[in-house]
């Protein structure tokens, strides 16, 4: 048997901003379908909403998103969509959070990671700067402007892992 993983991110309203910066991060071929499309009436309230969206790219990246049905999210004063301040930090060498689960992004080689780390930092609250850790030669981790934290690291030399 073979099975795939794919994280799918819950948004309000900010589905298709998220999946179209997350395209010019890790490239790929974007999909948006919106409720109208799936027969919801045009001028209905969320009609534009995101129902399936997803980001594949060649290298394996994939990631699905869709609105919730409801009120979007409140957007602050230049246009951009605010999420709640990170809940995820780092504290005397541990990482404490109350986010159900984080993304993780393994690359192989550090100038691959670090290519992904400069795209998805822009308006990112960093909870861990990309550098060398005791069991990787790049980690970081941080909570992009949608509110998704990331895990990013370089794969571990082979018989390096235990």
């Amino acid at each position: 048997m073979t099975i795939t993983t794919t994280t799918h991110l819950n948004f309000r309203g900010e589905a298709r901003e998220a999946l179209e910066f997350y395209r010019t991060v890790f490239g790929g071929e974007l999909t948006i379908a919106s409720y109208a499309d799936f027969g919801m009436p045009a001028d209905a309230p969320g009609a534009t909403n995101v129902v399936f969206g997803q980001v594949v790219s060649p290298e394996g990246f994939r990631v699905m998103a869709y609105d919730i049905p409801g009120p979007a999210a409140e957007p602050t004063t230049d246009g951009a969509v605010s999420p709640a301040p990170a809940a995820t930090r780092r504290e005397n060498g541990v990482t404490l959070t109350d986010q159900p689960f984080f993304v993780s992004v393994r690359g192989e080689t550090l100038a691959e990671v670090e290519h992904l780390w400069a795209g998805l930092s822009a308006g990112a609250t960093i909870v861990e700067p990309l550098a060398t850790s005791a069991w990787s030669p790049g980690f970081g981790m941080l909570t992009d402007r949608f509110g998704v934290t990331w895990v990013i690291d370089v794969a571990a030399a082979q018989g390096a892992e235990s």
